[in-house]
């Protein structure tokens, strides 16, 4: 489980502004990858509040009900977040190693206040000014990753759920744009949508 030992090692070195950083939606077929970016208060860090932080983990170990609540629980006690996003279309032009780390930069420029540490997972984030640590897979290990990983998959999801009403057919409010067995037989049905991402392998794999 994550724990908050890399942000009481940033407070010791004189940071109160850990911003940590994760996207969601990498790997997907469909849709943007969307990234956020949280900042705990130090009391929050140093566990004078908040019971409710043991429960936070890796967006993707939790159920949909529990990333629901446990966001809104990181809405209300962070000091600050801030979300950014790359859609298909920028994956397309660029890649999605870009549009991932692009999509954290947006995330950190939305922040209501400025960071002065960035705990990032998995990639250093190139372009920003700010002192920082790359931290692979970061949300098994930092709590402020993993909480940026539950608002980024929860904020990305009520996304393609949204869209599912538009696009129909696909089944994304089942599979949230991911590459399903369902998802690749609706797109040999009708082919991909303009928010389907054209340099992903989108071929038949019904039979795979």
């Amino acid at each position: 489980m994550p724990d908050f030992q890399l942000e009481k090692s940033a407070l010791a070195q004189g940071y109160r502004a850990i911003a940590g950083l994760d996207e969601a939606g990498r790997g997907a077929l469909f849709g943007p990858v969307v990234a956020a970016a949280v900042v705990f208060p130090p009391a929050v860090i140093d566990g004078r509040i908040g019971d409710w932080m043991c429960e936070i983990n890796d967006s993707k170990q939790l159920s949909p009900r529990k990333r629901q609540r446990l966001c809104r629980l990181i809405l209300q006690h962070a000091e600050a977040v801030g979300w950014g996003m790359a859609s298909n279309v920028e994956i397309e032009k660029q890649n999605i190693h870009w549009a991932s780390l692009e999509s954290m930069r947006r995330a950190v420029e939305r922040l209501a206040l400025e960071p002065d540490f960035l705990l990032v997972d998995g990639f250093r984030l190139n372009g920003v000014d700010y002192s920082q640590e790359r931290v692979p897979q970061g949300d098994k290990k930092s709590i402020t990753i993993a909480a940026a990983s539950i608002v980024a998959k929860v904020l990305r999801d009520e996304m393609v759920v949204h869209l599912d009403g538009i696009f129909e057919g696909y089944g994304l409010a089942k599979h949230k744009g991911y590459g399903t067995r369902e998802h690749y037989q609706a797109l040999q049905r009708l082919g991909p949508s303009v928010f389907h991402r054209r340099t992903f392998n989108l071929k038949d794999r019904a039979d795979s």
